[in-house]
């Protein structure tokens, strides 16, 4: 079995903290909006219409902002008021000047497997947010490389994979998200290893493998370096 040398690293929700500030922003927003409708209503339609943007917008705080506004307007009919828009808009300013926080273990990882692998962060969504994220986090000089994308699919892994290392069959990924991190890195050979994390949105959720013996599963980053050196 070939050794693992290249291993990419998500972003968002595993290495650091991201989710909570849209759950944040998203009780805000229901707030705002409670005259004209009910939490969990604004709270579906809010989903609906960022699932029908992402073609649009893509993945990030700006889509984010976007398809509140665009829920806004369709929640009241065309009369929400402006002084909402203004404080819509204004949190979403608020969520990318939010500092970055580490989840726990997260350096440990990184600086413990860099020395004996090539590190890769591999994340989607905006490109000025996320490498400002990656310039806070200090972690930035730990990485060989930093891709960010719009989309992850098995192809953009593959590309990846074969560009920045030796090939997908060498490589593991690490995230949180099954739908993007993980089962698309399985689909071309790869390593896959889920770190779950209790706030992942909803549109990243699918169902583990079952029994492939390439996917593992840890519950804290501080498991990662004995995980990969015991496959080797």
């Amino acid at each position: 079995m070939p050794s693992i040398t290249t291993i990419g690293f998500d972003a968002d929700d595993t290495l650091w903290h991201n989710e909570r500030f849209f759950r944040l922003t998203q009780d805000r927003f229901a707030a705002l909006l409670a005259d004209y409708a009910a939490r969990d209503h604004l709270a579906e339609r809010l989903l609906a219409a960022e699932r029908r943007n992402l073609g649009q917008y893509g993945y990030g705080i700006k889509g984010f902002v976007l398809s509140m506004i665009e829920t806004a307007i369709e929640a009241t009919e065309g009369r929400v008021p402006a002084t909402v828009i203004g404080d819509l808009i204004a949190a979403g300013q608020e969520m990318l000047a939010h500092p970055i926080e580490l989840l726990p273990n997260a350096r440990a990882a990184v600086e413990t497997l860099a020395p004996d692998y090539r590190l890769l962060l591999i994340t989607k969504g905006d490109l000025l947010d996320q490498e400002r994220k990656l310039a806070q986090s200090g972690l930035g000089d730990l990485f060989d490389g930093v891709e960010i994308v719009s989309h992850k699919t098995p192809g953009i892994y593959r590309d990846i994979f074969t560009r920045r290392g030796d090939g997908a069959d060498r490589a593991m990924m690490v995230g949180n998200s099954l739908k993007s991190d993980i089962l698309p890195v399985l689909e071309i050979g790869g390593w896959g290893v889920h770190v779950p994390h209790d706030l992942t949105w909803e549109p990243e959720h699918d169902t583990a493998p079952d029994g492939h013996h390439r996917f593992h599963e840890i519950f804290d980053l501080g498991d990662l370096a004995a995980l990969v050196r015991g496959l080797e």
